[in-house]
């Protein structure tokens, strides 16, 4: 019979490896989210496994079987949204595509919990060479992935050069409303912003040149 990491046994399970904790996925998830909601409550230095376990309802020995301390805990859920990705828009078109991203892009960049952690976050990044890793990858992998199919998609529709510069269109699609909701974090976007900001994206990336051999 096998042990459960997080709660005795009262019946047979199926047999594991020997020596292997079951780790039950449920209380893996609610200490994930437990992390997002304290690093929203207190920030990242004020942060404790104790906060943590007490609002995920588990023990601290539930968390250290699974992480080994805070910064570990905190690299894998910040790691973890790395993989979650942003929808790829198919609109058909650059500016739907683009138009799109941006409203999808603004409601999590605004999220009241992700609105606090994340600057949080980047002013531990500067301190923490490991945090600053997670960040990046974390902020820019997913962007980054449905940025580049966005401009292929562009490219195959004939609205885009061929071979642009994709490290500049990303600085381009993704740059300005970062800036505002995440940097200067403007309480409310102005009325008509999106829409302004996709005609000026499109614009812009249409003036890119392509890459000579393309």
């Amino acid at each position: 019979m096998t042990t459960n990491a997080d709660e005795p046994q009262t019946r047979p399970r199926r047999r594991a490896p020997a020596g292997a904790a079951v780790l039950r996925e449920d209380v893996t998830e609610a200490i994930r989210a437990a992390v997002f909601e304290e690093l929203a409550s207190v920030g990242y230095a004020r942060m404790s496994i104790e906060g943590i376990a007490r609002r995920a309802g588990v023990g601290k020995t539930a968390v250290y079987r699974r992480w080994k301390s805070k910064l570990h805990l905190v690299l894998d859920v910040v790691s973890a949204l790395a993989v979650l990705g942003l929808p790829v828009p198919d609109t058909g078109s650059l500016e739907s595509d683009l138009r799109l991203l941006y409203e999808v892009t603004s409601r999590a960049l605004r999220h009241p919990v992700a609105s606090q952690i994340i600057p949080d976050l980047q002013a531990e990044a500067a301190r923490n060479p490991e945090i600053a890793e997670a960040m990046q990858k974390a902020l820019r992998d997913g962007q980054e992935g449905v940025a580049i199919k966005i401009i292929a998609a562009a490219e195959r529709r004939g609205e885009l050069r061929h071979g642009v510069d994709d490290e500049l269109a990303l600085d381009l699609i993704s740059g300005p409303l970062y800036w505002r909701s995440v940097v200067i974090r403007s309480p409310k976007l102005p009325k008509g912003y999106l829409e302004a900001l996709t005609r000026a994206t499109a614009e812009a990336l249409k003036a890119l040149p392509g890459s000579p051999d393309a």
